[in-house]
């Protein structure tokens, strides 16, 4: 019996995350992330985040860790269409190859602002309390600075996200020492246990992590 209901399950997880097909322009930039060496999100994390940017009508996005452009991509059909998304990436290459996706996906150049450097030194740059969302997908060691980044970035009602939280199942072994997923674990208690957030975890793709803003400040 338990080998049919992993079977199942994983059965229904190849379902959801390909419930959407990626077309020719989704395809294009996720095989290019292979050649360079990147594992972009999924179609099923690219789905939620394309939800997520729609769901609160974004206009200004910031992405830490651009790739190729497939988590890109995936925001920017979500955003409104004078939407601005703010990508930054540590190699110059990658915002190269991210630049042609959404070109090739008809994005006007106006909507993407591609920042090469460190995000940790771009982020304090960026205004205040001015943009929707807040999509991370970089060095796992840095995610609590990115989350402090973030919340001052975002506006009331806004909301962050973190792709890779499961870290291949290591997330929830209390005994791995494997910084990353230390890491990724400090960041998701330090989410939880934060009164600003409401939060979810999500299993799709490598675990989403995604939180919103209150609206007003916690009394208290």
């Amino acid at each position: 019996m338990p080998d049919i209901d992993i079977a199942a399950r994983e059965s229904a997880v190849a379902y959801a995350e390909g419930f959407l097909v990626e077309d020719p322009v989704l395809r294009a930039a996720r095989a290019r992330a292979e050649e360079v060496g990147i594992a972009p999100v999924s179609p099923g994390a690219g789905a939620v985040l394309r939800f997520l940017a729609a769901s609160v009508g974004a206009r200004a996005v910031v992405e830490i860790g651009t790739g190729t452009g497939v988590s890109g991509t995936w925001l920017l059909r979500g955003m409104r269409p004078d939407g601005t998304l703010t990508t930054i990436d540590v190699e110059a290459e990658h915002l190269r190859l991210a630049r042609r996706i959404y070109a090739d996906a008809g994005m006007a150049p106006g909507r993407s602002r591609l920042i090469t450097g460190r995000a940790l030194e771009v982020l304090p740059r960026l205004t205040d309390g001015a943009y929707d969302l807040v999509f991370c997908d970089a060095d796992r060691r840095e995610s609590t600075e990115y989350l402090t980044q973030a919340l001052r970035l975002l506006r009331p009602g806004g909301i962050v996200a973190f792709t890779g939280i499961l870290a291949g199942g290591q997330t929830g072994d209390p005994a791995t020492r494997v910084q990353d997923s230390v890491a990724v674990r400090e960041l998701a208690t330090a989410v939880r246990d934060d009164v600003r957030l409401t939060q979810m975890l999500l299993t799709t793709g490598d675990g989403l992590l995604v939180a919103v803003v209150a609206k007003s400040s916690p009394v208290g």
